[in-house]
């Protein structure tokens, strides 16, 4: 197969809100900028985001970066690096007015400042009270953010490469990388993509589990991608589930509508999350809510025939109110669940929703991988931001909203560290080697020699079940032993795929194949961290690992406050320390370290 060869001072490899940010920082700066995105950039992931993204602007009640990053950490149950969440917090308030600047339509308040709503896990002057911090525009955020960074990529001049799916990187024999390989999905055809710089933003890969609210196209290619180039996943075990997924859809319900005075009910009518978080209630942070939804589903308080779901109720907010501020709640509402939520209650249920680890990164954007006795090391000519990368801004846990701001603020600074190593000359536009191209031809190659073997849907969706069954919102000791052995056995599975098209013009089957090779990278990683981290913690809790005085909330800070990291090969698990300064849970009075609500 012929081989074209494009050349860039960067590549950035997907479109949504991290990569649009990157590639107009670059291309603003005067850098050759290519994009690559499986979809039109305006359809990316980030269009889907509904509630806000966070910044202790302060319009509506009083809130400092301080009260933000504390938020954040306490958040991320001690797992976050506190040097990336106090760059994310400090820089919040600039790239959210900078976003206003580029035509970001938020809606106002009277006096004309950016309107904001509160949001779960986010209090003021730590845990007194909800904060209003989420700057909204209603409950199409993320498609305006998609549409306002798009219009002025294209006034910079970005290059798009619209529907092209990046394979693999390109790495030399000094472990620097050079670039990508992509196909283009109309022809069929396999190019080079030379670059002194490789920005991942490549978003989640919420399509491993079976229930989902992420969109078809978040397979996880670039955590498949860097796994197979001997980068390391970091946190993969920490999985957010939603509280408010659509029941029997999983369409996102946006935490805005609570944090707009919405209220969980059971099928008594009683308003649980009283009982859960008494001082935050349904606005504590999204794990507390999806384990006290569960444990009310699971001790038979649930509503419906199965009794498998409770209701999100908004019938006492005026008419008027979610007709303003929830225009598109109300919409999806009525037709995934079947109800007008002006009227009746919502049904919903917990729903995989962000992945808190990936792609290991430092606050610059570049990632990092152990060496030597430095567990940190940038990688020359490699960066990644958004839900593809782990700068571990969200630990354990994230806060809604900071998804946005994590995409504006890591989207910003790697564009600004490309831009440092390239004028610094310490990036340059090294030889390609000579194999640059032969795994990704060989992966194609396999798919369009073979002659038999499974259907992608039959392993996909033995994957996605393993997934749900085994490694969901509560975690069992031998449920997690039992899936990493059958998760092991679908990537053997995974090997021997067959697709019956061998067409290559808009083959949509060697794509749905080529990403199924990218999900069970991030499966195992996510199985085999789940089954070794012995505490809970966060977003990951384990029966076995309850809650005492010894170990609040199931949490061994002794032998777990540390990150972990997954190599493909041989599914190996490393660790590296957690960035503890300055705050550390033992110095905390104890209902912050346990975060109470």
């Amino acid at each position: 197969m012929n081989v074209e060869k494009y050349t860039f001072d960067a590549v950035i490899v997907g479109a949504g809100g991290a990569g649009l940010r990157a590639a107009l920082q670059l291309a603003e700066a005067g850098l050759r900028t290519a994009v690559l995105t499986k979809v039109f950039p305006t359809r990316s992931h980030t269009v889907a985001a509904q509630g806000g993204v966070a910044a202790s602007l302060g319009n509506s009640t009083p809130d400092h970066w301080h009260w933000h990053m504390y938020d954040t950490v306490k958040g991320s149950d001690w797992l976050g690096d506190q040097d990336a969440i106090e760059f994310m917090c400090r820089k919040a308030n600039e790239v959210v007015i900078e976003l206003e600047h580029y035509g970001m339509p938020f809606d106002r308040t009277d006096e004309g400042k950016i309107y904001q709503r509160p949001f779960g896990g986010h209090s003021m002057n730590y845990g007194e009270a909800p904060v209003m911090r989420s700057c909204a525009a209603a409950d199409r955020t993320g498609h305006a953010m998609l549409h306002a960074l798009y219009q002025r990529n294209v006034r910079a001049h970005t290059q798009f490469f619209v529907e092209w799916m990046a394979l693999d990187l390109i790495r030399d024999q000094d472990g620097d990388v050079l670039g990508v390989t992509a196909m283009e999905m109309e022809t069929g055809k396999v190019a080079i993509f030379h670059a002194k710089a490789t920005i991942f933003a490549t978003g989640g890969a919420g399509r491993i589990y079976y229930s989902s609210t992420n969109a078809f196209i978040n397979t996880g290619d670039g955590l498949g991608m860097a796994a197979r180039a001997g980068i390391p996943l970091e946190d993969m075990e920490f999985w957010q589930f939603h509280p408010t997924g659509v029941a029997g859809a999983g369409v996102l319900i946006t935490e805005g509508v609570r944090g707009e005075g919405g209220i969980l009910r059971n099928c008594n009518g009683e308003r649980f999350m009283e009982r859960y978080a008494p001082n935050l209630k349904d606005l504590a942070s999204r794990d507390v809510v999806s384990r006290a939804m569960v444990t009310e589903i699971n001790e038979g308080r649930g509503c419906g025939p199965n009794k498998d779901y409770v209701l999100l109720d908004i019938t006492h907010l005026p008419p008027e109110t979610i007709m303003k501020r929830l225009p598109g709640i109300r919409e999806i509402a009525i037709q995934f669940a079947g109800v007008d939520p002006i009227n009746e209650p919502i049904p919903v249920v917990p729903t995989v929703h962000y992945q808190m680890g990936g792609i290991p990164t430092n606050y610059k954007g570049q990632v990092v991988v152990p060496k030597g006795d430095d567990p940190e090391v940038p990688v020359v000519g490699f960066y990644a931001a958004g839900e593809c990368a782990c700068a571990s801004v969200h630990g354990a846990n994230r806060l809604g909203t900071n998804s946005l701001l994590d995409l504006l603020v890591f989207g910003k600074a790697s564009g600004e560290t490309v831009i440092e190593d390239i004028q610094s000359g310490n990036l340059r536009l090294k030889p390609l080697p000579k194999d640059a191209a032969d795994l990704s031809l060989a992966r194609i190659n396999r798919l369009n020699t073979a002659t038999s073997g499974e259907p992608v849907a039959d392993v996909l969706l033995d994957m996605q079940r393993t997934m749900q069954k085994h490694a969901g919102v509560f975690r069992f000791a031998n449920l997690l032993k039992e899936g990493v052995e059958r998760i092991l056995q679908v990537e053997e599975r995974v090997k021997h795929t067959f697709i019956n098209d061998k067409s290559m013009v808009w083959n949509t089957a060697r794509i749905e194949a080529l990403e199924l090779e990218n999900m069970i990278e991030v499966a195992k990683a996510t199985m085999v961290s789940a089954e070794a981290r012995k505490e809970s913690r966060g977003a990951h809790v384990r029966d076995d690992c309850p809650d005492t005085p010894e170990f609040p909330n199931g949490r061994n800070d002794k032998e777990w406050l540390k990150h972990t990291l997954w190599y493909r090969e041989g599914n190996r698990l490393t660790y590296k320390p957690v960035h503890l300064k300055p705050l550390h849970p033992d110095t905390q009075p104890i209902a912050l370290a346990k975060r109470t609500y």
